[in-house]
């Protein structure tokens, strides 16, 4: 087991608090007030996901923690993921700053069943990516291939070739209702798209790349969703 290094670890606690505090601004400025009990509940859930799972990898493969650093629009090297991602990281922010204004303008009306509804969907969402994650240490934050990379095709990709993204979809739909907001639910469209997109995109690049991917497409016939996509 390899150890992280001081300045990997500086690095990757850095990164945590800076989103952090970038999604709390984006829940409670447009929501204008701290009285905002479902915003402070998904953001400790962040909060706590986000340390544990950067605990238990910066012990286990700091290589992963290295490559997920890199992340965002002017991080990706093919000029297609940069568009998706610029238009993905929009699609995020007003994601979190639509029911923020729901909140303070009382459009919506979302019982705490259907709230907590939602922040399971978010746990569970969460949980799906970080299996993923353990199961493929090469799951990085851009689209890319690296010299020696292995094809994973068993755990859950042997069920679909995409199962981040599974996880990924679970977890933005999760958030308008988690946020206690119904017209963000709105938003959740065109982020399913923009990961469809993505998942479209990004196998170009492994189909052209990755050895032995078109034989696994072929034997794997669902990208994200089983019976559906």
């Amino acid at each position: 087991m390899t150890r992280a290094s001081s300045d990997l670890t500086r690095r990757v606690w850095r990164s945590t608090a800076i989103s952090a505090a970038g999604l709390w601004l984006l829940l409670f400025v447009p929501a204008w007030t701290l009285d905002y009990w479902q915003a402070w509940v998904l953001w400790l859930l962040f909060l706590a996901s986000s340390i544990a799972a950067t605990v238990y990898l910066l012990k286990r493969d700091p290589a992963l923690v290295e490559r997920r650093l890199s992340v965002g629009p002017s991080a990706e090297r093919e000029k297609t993921q940069k568009i998706i991602m610029t238009v993905a990281s929009l699609c995020f922010a007003l994601l979190l700053i639509l029911p923020g204004i729901d909140h303070r303008l009382r459009w919506s009306a979302v019982p705490v069943s259907m709230v907590l509804v939602g922040e399971l969907g978010v746990l569970i969402g969460y949980a799906l990516i970080y299996a993923v994650i353990r199961q493929n240490s090469y799951a990085a934050a851009t689209i890319r291939v690296e010299r020696g990379q292995p094809l994973v095709s068993s755990g859950l990709y042997a069920i679909v070739r995409h199962p981040m993204y599974a996880g990924a979809l679970l977890f933005l739909g999760s958030i308008p209702l988690a946020l206690g907001s119904y017209w963000g639910l709105l938003l959740a469209i065109p982020s399913f798209a923009i990961l469809a997109w993505r998942a479209v995109d990004e196998e170009r690049v492994l189909l052209r790349d990755l050895s032995g991917y078109a034989e696994y497409s072929r034997k794997v016939r669902w990208r994200v969703i089983p019976g559906l996509s």
